[in-house]
């Protein structure tokens, strides 16, 4: 039985070129990924799923294995992320004659992301009878104060305008750091987003989606607070 990690990291992305091995802050994004990974202990293996030579080269360096070229057919824009780590599963299995129990599907794009909770979401997934588990993170502001703009107005987005804050439920988002599951969870496509899934909650400082350039620079910014 093998416990493996799973960083799909295809070279097309569009919005910022080449993301997931431009340099932040003095070394390729997708290191951090790798690294949290090692420094885990949680996985017999490490995997890379790429289409692009230099993403594995860098890959190698840093210390994951890519024992296989992803296909074009899986390194598509609209390629769902499921999809890579069903493929990783079938290679690694096929490759080296091993069961895998537990995969985890890691973002090449989190430079925050701390070990401390990927072994935290193994330790629970272990511990229960849950299919996934899954980093999230609070929404900074409530979103029951959500507004939106139509005719250009403003329009309240719900009737709590009276109650105090503090009083609101809060409410989370993917922190889009990591997802934990078993196997069969992975192979069966089951919703990451359900009452299988355990959350397991990443404080706000070690979160930052990255799309655009704006993002970057603020996760540097918060990557060289934390340091």
């Amino acid at each position: 039985m093998a416990n493996i990690a799973v960083i799909p990291a295809r070279g097309g992305s569009k919005r910022i070129p080449r993301k997931n091995i431009k340099e932040f802050c003095g070394k390729p994004i997708i290191a951090y990924s790798i690294e949290a990974a090692l420094r885990s202990d949680c996985f017999d293996r490490v995997i890379v799923s790429t289409d692009d030579k230099e993403i594995a080269e860098i890959a190698l360096k840093y210390g994951a294995e890519v024992p296989f070229i992803r296909p074009a057919n899986l390194s598509e824009d609209f390629t769902v992320v499921t999809d890579t780590v069903i493929h990783a599963i079938e290679q690694i299995e096929s490759q080296f004659e091993v069961v895998v129990d537990y995969a985890c599907l890691i973002y090449a794009t989190a430079p925050l992301i701390d070990e401390l909770y990927l072994s935290q979401g193994l330790h629970k997934l272990l511990n229960s009878n849950k299919s996934f588990a899954i980093g999230v993170t609070s929404y900074a502001f409530p979103i029951q104060r959500a507004l939106s703009i139509q005719a250009d107005a403003i329009k309240r987005l719900s009737e709590h305008k009276e109650t105090r804050s503090q009083d609101l439920e809060d409410y989370y988002h993917d922190a889009a750091h990591f997802c934990w599951g078993s196997k069969e969870a992975f192979i069966e496509k089951k919703d990451f987003f359900s009452s299988d899934s355990i959350p397991i909650v990443i404080p706000r400082s070690l979160v930052q989606d990255i799309d655009t350039s704006e993002d970057w620079e603020f996760a540097e910014l918060l990557y060289k607070a934390k340091k």
